[in-house]
């Protein structure tokens, strides 16, 4: 009973401490995120795609870039503008780019991870899109995307209320308080994941040993880094497999990634792990509302094979440029997580700024209307589970910390 209490503080402990080393990354993310969504509609990244296929995948995937890594927040602006004319390959280009390129997520990888897995996100997107452009060129799956286009004609289209220029809008204090409006937004749509998420690589951490990991990823731990090409492979398989279990989206699967690199799992297998948010269940399922379960499949099958594809050249050419990453440099448990040091100063610096877009969004400005993002359809019942899954988190977290507090 000892040891459990004392692993039940050290979970909550590291779950709270890695937060905290997040938090600044988080809050700046989502200001960006918030305030390219309204000073860059959707209206307008319709108008630039054009019908140049060529031009309209740089500009989807730039478009991806500057989004919200949402996945279902993706997944319905995927959805908007492929009903809209955009080609097919531009909109999984955009749907890549805005899950797998965003700002706040390659920063929260530099912190985990370390600046060869935010080089690994970055060229891993690009390939992924690559890689599907070219799967979709080969196969041209012509009466797919028709049939995915005559499913998407019966809903009603959207208008976008805000059409000035973002240089005369940027201005506007107006404006100010819909970016926090939008904030607070982007903060709803993740606050479930990023608890879960955060939760368990603390609960892992604590209490799985390292044998666990050994035998689900062959051939890992007791610092070898030295893998065969099946042994890669299998890793990249299971990678996605450990994802769509824990169900959860990008931004919360970042400390489990580094928990999984930590303890021994290939660089392959982990950015596999990474790339993954996107060929679990509840996509699979969105996708086939939107366009018929034949589509939906389709795109679980091109982005399962980009995924594979993409993990394989990224760990074959960091290793080709000796640049593969030392498990030994990420730290799963550490006793400095709240040190007065640049987290301390940066954490307060953004809080200070949130509370500033609080109150100009919901007290100095709280009149002002904001559009709602459209956001994919969710399960209720899975919903429903990711929220009280978060309230007993909440509630073990409490706990735990009481126990780290009177316990030690």
């Amino acid at each position: 009973m000892e040891s459990f209490l004392e692993q039940w503080a050290e979970a909550a402990y590291t779950t709270v401490g890695f937060f905290w080393m997040a938090l600044w990354a988080f809050i700046l993310g989502y200001i960006i995120s918030s305030m390219i969504q309204i000073f860059v509609t959707e209206k307008r990244m319709q108008k630039a795609m054009g019908k140049n296929e060529a031009k309209s995948v740089l500009i989807g995937t730039f478009f991806g870039f500057i989004s919200s890594s949402c996945s279902f927040a993706a997944l319905a602006s995927t959805k908007s503008i492929f009903k809209k004319g955009a080609s097919f390959v531009s909109s999984v280009a955009f749907l890549l780019a805005s899950t797998n390129l965003v700002i706040e997520l390659g920063i929260i990888i530099s912190i985990f991870l370390g600046w060869q897995f935010v080089v690994g996100e970055y060229i891993g997107g690009i390939l992924l899109i690559g890689v599907c452009w070219v799967i979709i060129r080969l196969i041209n799956p012509k009466k797919l995307i028709e049939n995915a286009r005559k499913n998407l004609k019966s809903e009603d289209d959207d208008s976008e209320t805000y059409s000035q220029d973002w240089k005369s809008q940027i201005k506007k204090e107006a404006n100010w308080a819909r970016v926090a409006k939008k904030y607070k937004m982007e903060w709803q749509m993740v606050w479930k994941d990023v608890t879960v998420g955060f939760t368990i690589a603390g609960i892992v951490a604590a209490f799985v040993p390292d044998s666990f990991f050994q035998t689900l990823f062959i051939n890992s731990g007791q610092g070898n880094t030295d893998f065969t090409f099946f042994e890669i492979l299998e890793h990249i398989i299971v990678g996605p497999i450990a994802a769509f279990l824990t169900f959860i989206g990008s931004m919360g699967n970042i400390p489990l990634a580094a928990l999984l690199f930590g303890k021994g799992v290939s660089f392959a297998g982990v950015m596999a792990f990474i790339f993954s948010d996107l060929v679990v269940f509840p996509v699979l399922r969105i996708n086939a509302k939107y366009y018929g379960w034949k589509m939906s499949l389709f795109i679980l099958f091109l982005l399962f094979t980009a995924l594979i594809v993409t993990s394989f050249t990224l760990h074959y050419t960091f290793d080709l440029f000796s640049i593969l990453p030392d498990p030994s440099q990420v730290k799963i448990t550490e006793e400095g997580f709240f040190k007065v040091n640049y987290t301390f100063y940066l954490n307060i610096a953004f809080i200070v700024i949130s509370g500033y877009l609080i109150y100009l969004g919901f007290y100095k400005k709280k009149d002002i209307k904001n559009k709602m993002s459209e956001m994919a359809p969710k399960s209720k019942l899975l919903e429903n589970i990711l929220k009280y899954s978060a309230f007993i988190c909440y509630v073990w977290l409490f706990l735990g910390l009481l126990i780290k507090l009177f316990y030690n």
